[in-house]
């Protein structure tokens, strides 16, 4: 066991020196405003000559916010944690273990440890997930369930990973497409937080918790598969900085709560169906993945009113 830790903390450290080594362009080369420039400040792009002097050449203001450019959760963290003691936005949301210190000013679009952190793209997962076989759909130990079908998991720090469950997952088939909400969004449970689509329908999704988006898992985004394939791991969605987390959990289900839930949830996607799938429920049978493609019986603008709780967002994607 000593060894594989061994090997993997070696294998992580290659890792970074090689991410170092190929990731020394300049951002104003990244960006294409420049044909060819590399970084010799350590991407310190707050104490660079050449960074000032393109930004007062493109218009930009002179201080560290950018026209255009900056994203609005960065003020919102820069008036929270002010002073030297500003903590990186990943160390705040449990993405990294070790504590660290921003020196970027929360500019995270031009941060090589950002940047790093994508590239790994959180692979490894903390701790492997247990899930409950509930009339054939997963139900994760120790997530809390929205009755719109969206999971909560509280982390190290009070932070909150969201998520969409294997019900919905399996009921409405592969996802084509997903939209998430942007860094530093303010979002309100039983509220539309996000959305997804498939075959040209979009649907949206009602937050779990009420707080502001602090990381979002951008592989969802671009392979929206895997929130299918792995929707309590690798296809989490978001992170959130919760307000009165207690006060959220209220509206939760958790534990042999999420069991019952998901045993009602199940009835009533029977009842949908009509007497034969009744039947097949009672004699132990299961439905297949993307029922919404097999299975005539079902209607994309029922399916999401009756277990998401909102209304399909728009006939195409």
């Amino acid at each position: 066991m000593k060894k594989d830790v061994t090997k993997h903390k070696n294998q992580e450290k290659k890792r970074v020196v090689g991410f170092k080594v190929l990731e020394n362009e300049c951002i104003w080369m990244k960006a294409g405003v420049v044909n060819f420039r590399l970084c010799d400040n350590d991407y310190d792009c707050q104490s660079c000559p050449f960074d000032l002097g393109m930004r007062k050449a493109m218009g930009m203001s002179g201080g560290s916010e950018r026209k255009n450019v900056s994203p609005a959760w960065v003020e919102k963290l820069k008036k929270q944690y002010r002073g030297a003691s500003r903590p990186c936005r990943h160390a705040l949301t449990g993405r990294i273990d070790a504590p660290k210190i921003c020196t970027m000013n929360y500019e995270c679009y031009h941060c090589p440890f950002d940047q790093m952190l994508d590239e790994f793209d959180f692979d490894h997962f903390r701790e492997a997930v247990y899930c409950k076989n509930v009339s054939g759909f997963r139900v994760a130990e120790g997530y809390y369930y929205h009755m719109g079908h969206s999971w909560a998991r509280f982390e190290h720090g009070g932070y909150v990973r969201v998520g969409l469950d294997d019900f919905v997952n399996r009921i409405f088939g592969t996802i084509d497409d997903m939209v998430l909400p942007p860094l530093g969004s303010d979002l309100k449970q039983n509220e539309v937080g996000w959305s997804f689509a498939r075959n040209k329908h979009r649907a949206g999704v009602l937050s779990p918790v009420t707080g502001m988006v602090l990381a979002i898992n951008h592989r969802a985004e671009t392979q929206p598969e895997i929130v299918g394939e792995d929707p309590y791991q690798l296809g989490w969605l978001f992170i959130i900085e919760p307000e009165r987390p207690k006060q959220n959990l209220k509206g939760l289900f958790f534990g042999d709560e999420s069991v019952h839930w998901m045993e009602q949830e199940v009835k009533t996607l029977m009842g949908l169906l009509g007497p034969r799938y009744e039947s097949l429920s009672a004699m132990g049978g299961h439905l297949v993945d993307g029922m919404l493609d097999k299975i005539p019986e079902l209607a994309w603008d029922a399916l999401v009113r009756t277990f998401l709780h909102t209304e399909e967002a728009t006939g195409k994607k």
